[in-house]
Order: structure tokens, then C-alpha cells, then sequence
């Protein structure tokens, strides 16, 4: 299959057309090869305008939610980024491109491993990958100018809004465990601004601060 022309494809028909504008997540989108980040026998739909199961009840998202949630992160590229669930590798890469340092927390090791692998074989060195709870963040290397997480939760857990820098911007699925509203945080000196985006549906973010 022709890889190459399928990424640009779906930059041109599932990105722009729903408004995805910002010239460095399309390029990113163009470049990372999708389907190595999905099962093999999942290849021929990596670029498919929906969620593909990647194993554990987790999936790899539809390429359009990928795009909106970085795109709302307004990254320049000096940035450290904390991603909470690495599932397939795929978020972390597309952030890889955009950013300084990516952070990536998963709690599935199984994931996570060939999660890892993956990444190292297509040549990032700046993503540090950790298997923990992602709803406690990762306070050894906060704060972060960014936080992207990508399962749905309850309620915005409150140690990912406490590893935020001032201006920093935290993006979320919140909602039930059967759907969300992508949430866009902003943290403004003492303020914390609170913004609505679309309606998605992700796995739920399973842990201490999120669904039990």
C-alpha cells in the first residue's frame, strides 16, 4: 500500500475539511507513519477516519480527535509535554515533532514496551516513556507547559492541574464512561480557565483520579 499518499489523504479529507489549520500538526500527520503503530493485520485501515482496538480493551484514536487535541495545545516547539495513556505510541510521536521533551505515562506495561520500541526504531530520542498511574502526573518532571490526556475522565483530576506551568494548557475527555466533551484547560496565574471543545468518545482513564 501506498503509505505515503494515504497520509496525505487523510490530512486532506478528514483534517482540513474539520478545520484542523495549524501548518505544523498537518506536516507531522503527513510524515509519522500511522500504521506502524497499529496490529499488523490492522494495517491496510491505519489511516482509516476512526479508533482501531490495539489490544487490553485500549485503542489508537481516530486520526482527527489526534489532531484537534494537539492542535489545542498551540505548541511553538520548546515546550515539555506530559502525555497521560502512551497506548499505541502514536500521540507521542505526532508530539515528538512539535515539542522539546514528551513525557509519556502509561499504565498497561504490555502497551507501553512496544509502544517504546516502535518510537526508538523510527529514531525519537526526546520522548521518555514511564508505566504508572497516570491520573497522579508525573511530578518528578513538572510542571508542564503542556498536559494532553487521552482517556476519558469523570472529573479534570487535580494533580495534572497542579503540574501545569502558568499559561500552560491541559487537554482532557470529561465526561461518563461512554462519552465526553474534549475539555481545554487553561492555567492563568491564579485562574483556571475552562474551555468546551467537541463531543468524543474515549476508554475510560482508569486510576486514583480517575474511574476506579
Amino acid at each position: 500500500m501506498d503509505y505515503k499518499k494515504l497520509r496525505q489523504e487523510m490530512a486532506n479529507t478528514q483534517l482540513i475539511p474539520r478545520g484542523i489549520k495549524n501548518q505544523r500538526v498537518l506536516e507531522a500527520f503527513s510524515k509519522i507513519p500511522r500504521e506502524r503503530f497499529v496490529p499488523a493485520n490492522l494495517q491496510s485501515a491505519a489511516y482509516d477516519d476512526c479508533a482501531l482496538p490495539i489490544g487490553k480493551n485500549q485503542t489508537i484514536s481516530q486520526p482527527y480527535m489526534v489532531a484537534i487535541m494537539t492542535e489545542l495545545l498551540d505548541l511553538q516547539g520548546n515546550e515539555t509535554i506530559l502525555e497521560v495513556g502512551t497506548g499505541s505510541g502514536y500521540q507521542a510521536a505526532i508530539l515528538a515533532e512539535l515539542c522539546k521533551k514528551v513525557y509519556s505515562i502509561e499504565r498497561i506495561e504490555t502497551l507501553a514496551k512496544p509502544a517504546e520500541k516502535v518510537i526508538k526504531e523510527l529514531g525519537y530520542n526526546n520522548i521518555e516513556f514511564v508505566v504508572g498511574d497516570g491520573t497522579n502526573g508525573y511530578p518528578q518532571s513538572a510542571p508542564y507547559a503542556g498536559i494532553i490526556v487521552t482517556a476519558g475522565c469523570p472529573e479534570i483530576p487535580q494533580p495534572l492541574i497542579d503540574q501545569l506551568k502558568d499559561q500552560g494548557r491541559l487537554v482532557i475527555p470529561v465526561g461518563s464512561r461512554y462519552q465526553q466533551i474534549l475539555t481545554l484547560v487553561k492555567k492563568e496565574g491564579p485562574e483556571i480557565n475552562i474551555e468546551e471543545s467537541v463531543g468524543c468518545v474515549f476508554v475510560p482513564l482508569l486510576g486514583k483520579f480517575g474511574w476506579k
